[in-house]
């Protein structure tokens, strides 16, 4: 409490200039995470760049609405009126991405939308017994959770280095697939001709379709570009100070873009295009579809992105001095939930605190609410400049690949570090959780075809690591340990989260 003015630091107004910089500060800090996951899922959707571009503004826009919800209150239903920047969850990646690969295109998008629509209304509606629900979530399980995360993520930011995902490396050789078909068909006249009156041939192909090599897949010289990002930000890390190591990522990736540019492999001519200012709409790709199993799928994100969520509004607490109360924080996971409504509204995604912003309000020292409320205002702003979307839709692939490694690798090693925590030799038990848990959860990236014989409308569900993960962990973490109430723990972890 500040003595003189009888106000609390998180209620704190400061002066309007150093509330901008503050701001900017904030939003420099989350802006390549936020922007990662629109580029992640527009491409997996195999949108056109214009609609990548749409994603992206509304991402951002969306950010900026949810933020001012969360840090300012509306209502004592929702906002936690805490400093806390909210962004896209990467743990709804890994579901999206596999609801993409089985539904491309709008179509896709709006069977995503409308399953974000479905599980934000039901966060919502959950959030106070989710609330409740913290020791069901002890720092193994989450623990392991963000570890499969980032490694699951790997996979995209290593495919973003070689130019695209794995079924890039090839495509199919049209020329000698014509020639194949053609012969085909000779060879079924030739049999029909012999064949007796009415008696029907069918056209087999004498191989497999032929495949060819995609030359841009892996092209050096795109690598080295990856390479250079990953040094460059590496680089930042070790000797940079304070801000610019914070803002290494971006940096990084604001390097590789003016790289690509002088090596001719960076092509911006829709930005110049694209129009200085544009309104964000809702439903810009038709009206939702409501698919039950993906909503239970999203749902079952959410639970998780809350629980973390949770553990981050706890930790804050402590380094904002302001105790918590159950109210408190019902009224910010529920804006989880409103976020994520307002998201697939608005055609973007679900939505939670980010870490980072946490950690960054630790390392200033800046406890005011009204520096992230700056930091959305920026971020809405962003999010109705059409330019801007199209500068981060023109970013070459791989040089987002040097950024991805980085990023998804320290999401993985964030986990790893709260796994660090957990008692192994007290409890062995806590072994088999993490073992099998991540054992279940790598199923789909080492085996992509292993539910093809069960019921298609579980695919989404079953082809997500993540998901497969959390369930394991959570049942097993009943089975060895019980049900036991570990707050302490989860804040913890979830200063450990903040650090990276």
């Amino acid at each position: 409490m500040n003595e003189a003015t009888g106000v609390h630091p998180v209620d704190e107004r400061l002066p309007t200039g150093r509330l901008a910089a503050l701001g900017i500060q904030h939003v420099l800090v989350m802006y390549a995470g936020a922007v990662a996951v629109p580029l992640i899922v527009g491409r997996a959707l195999k949108l056109t760049p214009e609609q990548v571009a749409m994603l992206i503004s509304a991402d951002l826009f969306c950010c900026g609405l949810v933020t001012l919800v969360q840090s300012l209150g509306v209502t004592r239903w929702f906002g936690i009126r805490l400093p806390v920047m909210m962004g896209v969850t990467f743990a709804a990646v890994g579901p999206m991405v596999a609801f993409a690969n089985a539904m491309p295109g709008v179509d896709g998008a709006r069977a995503i939308f409308g399953a974000i629509i479905g599980a934000g209304i039901v966060s919502m509606l959950i959030a106070p017994a989710v609330s409740k629900l913290l020791r069901f979530f002890p720092p193994v399980v989450t623990g392991t959770i963000i570890a499969i995360i980032g490694i699951s993520l790997m996979r995209v930011g290593v495919g973003w280095a070689m130019g695209g995902p794995a079924p890039l490396a090839q495509s199919v050789d049209v020329p000698k697939l014509v020639a194949m078909v053609d012969g085909a068909k000779a060879t079924a006249a030739a049999a029909a001709a012999s064949a007796a009156p009415g008696a029907t041939v069918a056209i087999k192909l004498p191989g497999p379709i032929p495949m060819a090599n995609n030359a841009n897949y892996g092209a050096l010289d795109n690598m080295a570009i990856a390479g250079a990002v990953l040094v460059f930000i590496l680089l930042l890390v070790k000797y940079g100070r304070g801000f610019v190591a914070n803002i290494s990522v971006l940096l990084g990736i604001v390097g590789g873009c003016v790289l690509a540019a002088m090596m001719g492999k960076m092509n911006v001519d829709k930005v110049a295009k694209a129009g200085w200012f544009d309104v964000v709409t809702p439903f810009a790709f038709g009206m939702p579809t409501f698919d039950p199993v993906m909503i239970g799928t999203m749902t079952l994100v959410m639970i998780v992105v809350m629980i973390e969520s949770t553990g981050m509004f706890l930790a804050l607490g402590d380094i904002t001095g302001r105790k918590i109360s159950q109210q408190d924080l019902a009224a910010g996971l529920r804006t989880d939930g409103l976020g994520t409504l307002i998201g697939g509204i608005f055609n973007t995604f679900p939505y939670t605190s980010f870490s980072q912003n946490v950690g960054l309000v630790g390392v200033t020292g800046v406890r005011s609410r009204w520096v992230c409320v700056a930091g959305g205002i920026i971020m809405i702003v962003l999010g109705l400049l059409p330019k801007m979307a199209a500068f981060v839709e023109a970013i070459p692939q791989f040089v987002l690949g040097g950024a991805g490694l980085v990023m998804f690798g320290m999401v993985a090693a964030t986990g790893i570090r709260i796994l660090a925590g957990v008692d192994y030799k007290g409890n062995r038990n806590n072994l088999y959780i993490v073992a099998l848990s991540i054992g279940f959860g790598l199923i789909p990236l080492v085996a992509p075809r292993w539910s093809q014989h069960m019921a298609h409308q579980l695919h989404p569900l079953l082809e997500s690591g993540i998901l497969l993960t959390a369930v394991a962990a959570v049942l097993l973490n009943l089975f060895f340990n019980g049900a036991r109430d570990d707050v302490r723990g989860t804040i913890e972890a979830a200063r450990v989260a903040e650090a990276h």
